[in-house]
């Protein structure tokens, strides 16, 4: 008797789970909502995006891309981010998908922002953005951002040389901090010292603003200087495999010998042999003031190269509010499509040789930033005394 009504309380259980079960589930009254249906009509890329398309400059200001770039983009792009109709619906055209993610880029609105805008689902938007994004730097990073050879290294040292007036610098250096949502289950770890949660953008600059080698995805809470230890970069500037150009001895002083070719940081960074940062102290000779004032102007690059990625991608000025992983796509799309828009006029660049790519690299440990070597201070104290 006793297993009967177990039986029974189990029994009613059940259908008491199963119809609360039932309750809960929300039928879908659309397959497609009535206002996205009018997306081929009243979408914004299908009508305000023509009507941009008659003046440039409009056009330009909503893309920051020209149309003849927009149109070159979608050229190099638009296999990759094509898909395919299906018996159920036609699918979004490469040039709406491409259109979708630089207005995301351009402006850092929320995915339910643009996917109103353009009249199609948010989460056709959280789809789009990364995937656009990871072609746009797959097809472009090899042209515009590829590893420079010895020879290109060469280039940018004598770019450095004739419009900032510092010998034997291969580019300038530094990070950039891009505030994020703080993501779940991180601790502190992207918790940085101005107290906003950020991953870190660490770049190379040539003399002419453009980005020449660059690491996304440190944590906002590691300094400037775990950040290059960590970095692909860091490892081969460390081992020598960045392939820069052989030893030369600087202008006008060649009884001191040949010295390496150099890259210039700010103070937050180690002294190394092929890094050079300002000598510290307020109290200096005037040959060390000049130097660091020579110093300083060539480091100025990197910064003034974030300023005009930040002006041009307003996402770097907002709360960017999705997955670090998204963030390191789209910082990586910014910073290609950044060379793409500052040398579409000019000559493709050459394709690096150098074997010291991100892919193949090892990450290190943290490097002390005071703890200098014999030769990089040798380095530094010739050098200032040629200014």
């Amino acid at each position: 008797m006793a297993d009967m009504d177990f039986v029974e309380r189990v029994a009613a259980l059940y259908l008491l789970w199963k119809a609360e079960k039932r309750r809960k589930v929300v039928w879908r009254r659309f397959w497609v909502h009535q206002i996205l249906q009018r997306r081929t009509q009243l979408g914004e890329f299908h009508r305000l995006l023509q009507e941009l398309r008659l003046d440039d400059g409009r056009f330009q200001r909503y893309f920051r891309l020209s149309r003849s770039q927009f149109d070159d983009l979608l050229s190099r792009v638009g296999e990759r981010i094509s898909l395919q109709d299906t018996n159920y619906r036609h699918s979004i055209p490469p040039a709406e998908r491409l259109s979708i993610c630089l207005r995301y880029l351009a402006t850092g609105d929320s995915f339910r922002t643009i996917a109103s805008s353009f009249r199609v689902g948010v989460s056709t938007v959280c789809k789009i953005v990364p995937d656009v994004a990871t072609a746009i730097w797959d097809c472009l990073v090899e042209e515009f951002m590829a590893v420079p050879s010895a020879d290109e290294w060469r280039t940018i040292a004598e770019g450095f040389e004739e419009r900032w007036n510092f010998s034997l610098c291969c580019g300038a250096l530094d990070g950039k901090h891009v505030l994020i949502k703080a993501p779940l289950n991180t601790g502190s770890q992207f918790y940085n010292y101005k107290r906003t949660f950020s991953l870190v953008l660490l770049a190379v600059v040539d003399a002419k603003y453009c980005f020449r080698v660059i690491d996304v995805g440190g944590y906002g809470r590691t300094s400037d200087g775990g950040t290059l230890a960590n970095s692909a970069f860091g490892q081969a500037l460390r081992d020598g495999t960045l392939h820069l150009p052989p030893d030369r001895p600087l202008p006008g002083a060649d009884h001191r010998g040949p010295l390496p070719h150099v890259f210039v940081a700010d103070e937050a960074f180690p002294l190394r042999k092929n890094l050079m940062r300002p000598f510290p102290g307020c109290t200096l000779p005037r040959e060390k003031r000049v130097f660091n004032y020579r110093l300083s102007r060539a480091r100025l690059v990197v910064e003034n190269a974030f300023g005009i990625l930040s002006s041009q991608w307003r996402m770097y000025r907002r709360l960017i509010e999705v997955q670090p992983d998204v963030v390191e796509r789209c910082v990586k799309a910014t910073c290609v499509l950044h060379n793409f828009m500052r040398r579409s006029a000019e000559a493709p660049a050459v394709r690096g040789t150098a074997q010291g790519s991100e892919d193949s690299l090892q990450c290190l440990g943290r490097v002390a930033a005071n703890n200098s070597a014999r030769e990089a201070l040798r380095v530094r104290g010739i050098s200032w005394l040629t200014f």
